[in-house]
């Protein structure tokens, strides 16, 4: 298991002794079921583990940790959507910035939201996660669909570009993917601490707020835009473009950059 997810045994019983000892299972089974192009089952997972990895893990846990993290086929996913959308209220934490949105070093406050790409009448969601030291987007996701996976898919691609998470304050509003059990697991066994703005007030995460005005004012509002899928590409180029070209207000200490588009 250490070796498919290349980490040391000490860091493996770690984090197995942290809030959610699933957190390294899943990141397997969630590789296997990426690679099916998210259409495996649980029975179809612990055969791809085997075959795979040579990792044998009982068919009953793969599919209680499958349960857990959300991880479904979109078919089955389309069967529960009038479930998708519901805001879990245990799960919604406190405000822990206070509107104090200045930090002094990298990695200590994310800020993240949604948005809606809309153009002509067609509609796609953006993800994205910001540092508030350098307003850098850490990472982001551009999906049809607005739903858990593309807050998971946000969170997980940013913490394999950045490793050095443990104690980061990570701050969103009430939304259901932020109040899912997922979301908080995620979070938890990676060391972060979750804040969420008060229920109704956007200005309390208004960083975020202001760096999708910015997005749509230089993209969608500057451009003659005919189609989602021009949108989406202008979109992508200019997240590129702000995070190595594009000069900021204040400049902070370099970070490295990623310039590879997402996807």
């Amino acid at each position: 298991m250490c070796a498919v997810l290349n980490i040391s045994p000490k860091t493996y019983y770690k984090y197995r002794s942290k809030e959610d000892p699933d957190y390294y299972d899943y990141l397997i089974i969630k590789e296997v079921f990426d690679n099916s192009k998210g259409t495996y089952g649980y029975r179809r997972i612990v055969e791809g583990l085997k075959i795979k990895y040579g990792v044998v893990m009982n068919g009953k846990k793969v599919l209680r940790i499958m349960k857990k993290y959300n991880l479904m086929a979109e078919y089955i996913r389309k069967a529960k959507i009038k479930h998708k959308n519901i805001r879990i209220e245990d799960n919604v934490k406190p405000n822990l910035l206070n509107r104090n949105f200045n930090t002094n070093k990298l990695n200590q406050v994310w800020d993240t939201d949604v948005t809606y790409l809309i153009i002509k009448g067609s509609r796609a969601y953006l993800s994205t996660i910001i540092d508030l030291y350098d307003r850098h987007v850490v990472s982001y996701k551009i999906s049809k669909h607005n739903d858990n996976k593309l807050v998971m898919d946000t969170l997980n691609d940013a913490l394999t570009k950045e490793k050095d998470v443990h104690g980061l304050i990570i701050h969103s509003d009430q939304g259901f993917q932020y109040t899912s059990y997922e979301y908080k697991a995620i979070c938890g066994s990676n060391g972060i601490q979750i804040s969420m703005s008060r229920k109704g007030t956007p200005i309390d995460d208004s960083p975020i707020e202001s760096w999708h005005a910015l997005l749509k004012k230089e993209t969608l509002y500057n451009n003659n835009i005919t189609s989602l899928q021009e949108y989406i590409q202008l979109v992508e180029e200019w997240i590129l473009f702000y995070n190595t070209t594009r000069l900021k207000s204040k400049v902070k200490k370099k970070r490295k950059t990623y310039t590879k588009r997402e996807k």
